[in-house]
């Protein structure tokens, strides 16, 4: 039973709530709330997969072959909403938003699709208004491809990605494997994949290079309209010099797309030795 200053004055008895409460203070208790510090138990792969997924990298970077951290930012809302942070105003300037974050069918979604080039420092978001599918993760990939990759890496025959290891790009779904094998099919690619360990994420590069850095960039400043949130993101850079482009896309996508047993076995991929529910490698079909 949880017990308020209250509770412990009635059990007491004959004296106040406020009595209790400075009884309290006067001995160090405080009102506090909890502290995210315990971190649970890691896998115990992690720290192999760490150095694979380093090992991968430098080999690919050393190779003039590009390597991509991808990931998918939560969900903004478009309209007068509050976008979390804050921002230097001029007194009486304060941007007013609604008091409540409810949705109404006009209400429009984005999702955006972080695509980092680990190699340029360079950027590029998909902005979807739809669901974060397999299939939706992998087009984003593709738009990166055609409108940046092509010209950036002219003649590669290897991609290499690092993502995480859920979600649309997670090591499980086939649909994210039904369309990276699409992908290496129409671009000729040997597309290797390395995904981080679970409770990971955070050292994914896209999560700080790329979307953290949008994150802070765009804070306290409502997403009132489309044009306000393509702007900010493609106005996003760092000292460093990151860049970022960005790519509107209203396309549909549907949950629960199945993949067929034979679809799967068509498959042109081979798992890696080590550790190979994180790691495999794409061939294009001929």
């Amino acid at each position: 039973m949880r017990l308020s200053t209250r509770r412990i004055a009635v059990r007491v008895g004959n004296i106040s709530h406020q009595t209790v409460a400075t009884w309290l203070r006067r001995r160090k208790f405080s009102l506090r709330s909890n502290v995210k510090r315990l971190a649970g138990s890691s896998h115990p792969d992690r720290d192999r997969q760490f150095k694979l997924i380093r090992k991968s990298r430098t080999r690919f970077l050393n190779a003039g072959w590009p390597v991509l951290s991808v990931d998918a930012k939560n969900a903004e809302l478009i309209g007068d909403y509050k976008n979390p942070g804050r921002k230097w105003e001029a007194p009486g300037e304060a941007e007013l938003v609604k008091t409540h974050d409810f949705k109404t069918k006009a209400t429009i979604k984005a999702i955006p699709y972080g695509i980092y080039d680990i190699g340029r420092n360079e950027g590029h978001v998909e902005v979807g208004t739809s669901r974060n599918t397999g299939r939706f993760a992998v087009d984003a990939i593709r738009s990166w491809w055609y409108r940046k990759g092509k010209n950036r890496y002219p003649g590669t025959p290897r991609l290499g990605i690092e993502c995480d290891g859920g979600g649309s790009n997670g090591h499980r779904p086939w649909l994210w494997k039904r369309q990276m094998q699409k992908l290496s099919d129409d671009t000729g690619l040997i597309i290797t994949i390395h995904h981080y360990p679970p409770g990971a994420s955070k050292w994914n590069p896209v999560e700080h290079r790329l979307l953290g850095v949008i994150a802070r960039n765009w804070a306290a400043i409502p997403l009132r309209d489309k044009e306000t949130l393509m702007s900010l993101l493609r106005g996003t850079e760092t000292t460093t010099g990151l860049g970022v482009t960005a790519r509107w896309n209203d396309r549909t996508y549907k949950t629960g797309e199945k993949v067929t047993k034979d679809e799967k076995e068509a498959l042109n991929f081979k798992r890696h030795d080590a550790m190979p529910l994180w790691n495999y490698t794409f061939y294009p079909r001929k």
